[in-house]
């Protein structure tokens, strides 16, 4: 897996390494008991304070996504079907608002995009 920050997006570098842990373990690249690079070892591969990965990584195991095993390292936790939902609720809600904004900047109704939303649904899943 490989982790990308960037100290210019306006983002803080413990949440970008954690949404794109996230990501990898969602996406399956990250498996269940797969081992994460150690706090150290990740800090000095991005060239950040090992004070950011260790948040990055305590957040991470507070919401349920890894563990960290003293001595052993930090593992993937199995994933956990609610909070697969979960990401895909807050997805389909970051879409939707932006089709919404696209949608009231050019005077299209509710009513029309529900209708569209509809339609849509019944093509993909019928």
């Amino acid at each position: 897996m490989k982790i990308i920050v960037s100290n210019r997006s306006g983002v803080p570098i413990y949440e970008q390494i954690k949404e794109q842990v996230k990501a990898a373990i969602f996406s399956g690249e990250l498996q269940e008991d797969e081992m994460l690079p150690s706090i150290r070892q990740l800090a000095r591969d991005l060239k950040i304070s090992v004070i950011t990965t260790t948040r990055a990584y305590s957040d991470l195991e507070q919401e349920g996504f890894i563990a960290n095993v003293q001595g052993k390292g930090c593992f993937v936790l199995p994933r956990n079907s609610e909070l697969a939902r979960e990401n895909a609720m807050h997805k389909m809600e970051n879409g939707l608002s932006t089709a919404i904004a696209a949608a009231k900047t050019e005077g299209i109704t509710k009513d029309e995009v529900i209708e569209r939303l509809k339609l849509l649904w019944e093509d993909d899943y019928e």
